[in-house]
This record gives C-alpha cells, structure tokens and sequence, in this order.
C-alpha cells in the first residue's frame, strides 16, 4: 500500500473507487466498507483508495475538543493496509480546507487529484464547507464529473452496529472484551519503556512503565488488566495498572505492566501493548501489605485468564 501525504500527492495514473472518512479504529464496520472498496476496484481494474483526515476534524474545528483517537497515523496505515487498501491518502485537515465548498471540494480534490470513477460513502455522508452536502449533492456532482456513487444504506450499517464511538465508550468503561468484538482485533497501544519510581520492585513485582508514541491515543480507563506483548520476538503476557497509584500519593497518571515470567531490562525498549481483558478497577488500599495482596489476587486472575486461552 502506498501512503500519500495529501491528495496533491497521488499519482493518478488511472481512475479510482475512492471512500472517505476519519476511520478510527478501523473497526468491522470499517472493514466491511473496506473490502466493497477493494472488490469492486478489482472488477473495474481501477485502483482502491481511501482518503482520510488528518488532524482529527475536531481536533481542528474544536479548539477545546477532548477526543481522543483509537488509532496513530502509523496503526492506521497498517490497518487499512491488511484490509487490502492500495492507495491512503492522508489529507491535512485545516482550517482553509474546512472552508472549501462542496463544489470545490469534489472538483479539485475528488476529481483532479483522486480521479475518482466511483465512490462508495454511506448515507449520512456531509461534506463541504459547514457539512451543508449530503450524498444526493455527491450524486449529482457524479452526473457533472462522470463518476457514480455507491451508497452504504442506514440498514447496511445498522446491520454492523459498530461506531469508533461505541468503541471509545467501551475503552473509556473499561469494557476491552466489548471493544474487541467491535474492533474485530485486539486493542494495542505503543511506546517506549521509560524509567519509573520503581515502587513495584519493593513489592516484589517491578513493572514497566510504558511513555505513549502519541498524546492523542485513548488510554483505557484506569484500573488492571490483562495484556500482552512481543519482548526480544517471544510472547510475555502481563499485568497493566492504568492510574496514578493513589495508595502510595501519586498523581501523575502512569500505565505499568508487570510482565509474567519475565527477568530482564526493558527501558528505552519500544512495545506494543496489546488489551486482552478487564481484571477490576483501580483502588486506593490502606497499607502496601494490602495492596501486594490485591497484586497477588491480580495475577492469580491473570493466570486463570491466560491458561484458558491457551
């Protein structure tokens, strides 16, 4: 798959069937559109794009938005990648570009730089400047610049029932089992190891301290989990505590993972942390002996948890 920095970028050698939207999370509603656009591409010999935005719309339009994404730009890339995509059209979304008018808006971007044939959208589609567009606007600029429109029906999508919202909703409850049936994937979230106050240690149970790749990225709910990650090409499942360890004062919000069966140095190691399932939310204990007890009933639940899969 190529990767191109704006449309101005593509190389429009021959037409394409063209879907646009944020796509975060790529997500099995996301794949079903995918794989429409990847077929039907391959029987009109045209090539398969996906055009996509990026900041985040509300990130731009909203300077007070808090929304988090469930997707970097690079775990974008390899998502729609494996979905068979040949063509991701990175768009910059800025405030000039929120302003274009559906009129220009179709002809310079999906006309003269994608070379669109075909688009397939859903319904609810709105695009132009204040969204004032809707797929009938989209239908009748096809008939002016010859290319037709495909529309994905509210009952295709209902069908589905999947939205990045309804995903962030579960990752923000603390729901990772709901998130990864409506993902179609595990929930992962990358970094670098950095050094912590290595309270862990003191209780017998050193974690890593994972730094995000990107501020944007949606952190789960505070609380502890089960997780896993690749370390040195071999497999180590853990146990992640997302919060600020209220019951020895912190207050800055950390995401550490005791890793089992694990004895090695992992700072400065860059890992992907992959969400399996909820162990219980976080909670401030009395004493330290206290909490190396919850620690202790944690892994008990880790182990059951993981012998079950296995």
């Amino acid at each position: 798959m190529k990767v191109h920095k704006g449309a101005k970028a593509f190389s429009k050698n021959k037409g394409s069937v063209v879907t646009i939207g944020t796509f975060d999370g790529v997500h099995v509603g996301h794949a079903a559109i995918l794989k429409r656009v990847v077929k039907t591409a391959t029987a009109l010999d045209l090539d398969a794009v996906l055009l996509t935005f990026f900041p985040h719309p509300r990130m731009v339009l909203q300077k007070d938005s808090t929304i988090k994404m469930l997707h970097t730009i690079n775990e974008k890339k390899q998502h729609v990648a494996a979905a068979g995509i040949q063509h991701l059209v990175v768009h910059p979304f800025t405030q000039e570009f929120s302003r274009l008018t559906a009129t220009e808006y179709v002809r310079d971007i999906l006309v003269d730089q994608l070379n669109a044939k075909k688009i397939i959208i859903g319904y609810d589609h709105r695009f132009g400047r204040n969204r004032t567009a809707d797929i009938n606007d989209l239908k009748r600029f096809g008939e002016i610049h010859d290319f037709k429109v495909e529309e994905i029906t509210a009952q295709e999508l209902n069908d589905v029932a999947v939205s990045s919202t309804k995903v962030r909703s579960a990752l923000q409850h603390g729901d990772i089992s709901t998130a990864n049936n409506y993902l179609g994937y595990e929930y992962h979230l990358s970094g670098q190891i950095v050094k912590g106050k290595a309270i862990g240690r003191t209780l017998n149970y050193p974690t890593a301290n994972l730094k995000p790749d990107e501020s944007y990225k949606l952190i789960p709910k505070n609380g502890v989990y089960v997780t896993k990650a690749i370390i040195d090409q071999k497999l180590f499942y853990g146990m992640t505590s997302i919060g600020t360890n209220p019951t020895v004062g912190g207050t800055k919000e950390t995401i550490e993972t005791y890793f089992l069966d694990y004895n090695g140095d992992l700072y400065d190691k860059k890992l992907t942390l992959t969400f399996l399932t909820h162990i219980r939310d976080e909670a401030t204990f009395d004493t330290l002996a206290i909490l190396k007890k919850a620690i202790e009933a944690d892994e008990r639940f880790a182990r059951t948890f993981i012998n079950s899969r296995e």
